[in-house]
This record gives C-alpha cells, sequence and structure tokens, in this order.
C-alpha cells in the first residue's frame, strides 16, 4: 500500500507540474513571440479538441513510456482546462502506478526466476495491444474532429 501511494503521488506531481509549467509558458504575455506561436487556425483547432477530448489521452499517456511528461505539458500549452486535466491526471497516475507495481514487479520476479518469462510477455503484449488499440482510436478522432496531422 505504501508503495502504490508513493508511486501514485511521484506520477500525479510530475504530471501537475508538467502540466503547470505549460500553461505558464503559454501565459507568457499575449505580445511574447512564443504565445503569437499559437496564434494559428491548427492550434485553435487543437486546443478545442484537446479541451473536449484530451482527457483519455493525458489518462494513457501515462500507459507509455517517454510520452508522459509531453503530453501533459501539451495539455498544459493548448489550455486543456484543469477542471478536465486533474481527474484525467488522477486516473492516469493510479493507472501508472498499478502497472508498475503488477507488470514492473512480474518482470523483477521472472529476473530472480520465480515466474516464468511467459507470463510476462503476455502482459506486455496485451498492454501493447490495448494501446495500439487506442491510439488508433484517438487519432480517428482527432482527425473527424478536423485536427490536422503534423
Amino acid at each position: 500500500g505504501v508503495a502504490f501511494g508513493v508511486l501514485f503521488l511521484g506520477a500525479f506531481v510530475r504530471g501537475g507540474a508538467t502540466y503547470w509549467v505549460g500553461s505558464r509558458l503559454r501565459r507568457g504575455g499575449e505580445a511574447s513571440s512564443w504565445a503569437r506561436r499559437f496564434d494559428t487556425p491548427v492550434v485553435q483547432r487543437a486546443e478545442r479538441w484537446v479541451s473536449r477530448f484530451g482527457a483519455p489521452l493525458v489518462s494513457l499517456g501515462f500507459l507509455t513510456v517517454g510520452l508522459q511528461s509531453a503530453i501533459n505539458l501539451a495539455a498544459g500549452l493548448l489550455r486543456m482546462p484543469a477542471r478536465r486535466f486533474i481527474p484525467a491526471l488522477v486516473v492516469g497516475a493510479l493507472a501508472w502506478a498499478t502497472l508498475y507495481l503488477t507488470v514492473g514487479l512480474a518482470v523483477v520476479d521472472a529476473a530472480f526466476g520465480r515466474i516464468s518469462w511467459v507470463w510476462v510477455l503476455v502482459a506486455v503484449a496485451g498492454v501493447v495491444l490495448v494501446s495500439l488499440a487506442v491510439s488508433r482510436f484517438i487519432r480517428r478522432r482527432a482527425e473527424a474532429a478536423g485536427v490536422a496531422r503534423s
């Protein structure tokens, strides 16, 4: 329980801090060169899409390696409302802590020979398949909403 709490709080604080940094970079003043970069129709469409559909992406981002911070920073930069971001952050941090306490410890157990690597591979394959399905769903929603791909 303590390990789960520590992992959850670590993910929650890191995700929240990254979102905060993104939102502060965006608020550099309307006349700043940084803020002017976001004054385009594509970015405005992306902001609307992230505001409406971005919460699942934030939550699922915690199941990826290397994208969590980029997604949370983008949520701040694209002005995702905190009332949508914070619940998504909680769900994502819970998923991250759960993943590390289950699959992560299964890898450790397999390394020490306590369980078969087959079960670790089955678990990883399941996570990959779910991630691919969710990514495809999100991409289709983005395309249907008119968010341009870069």
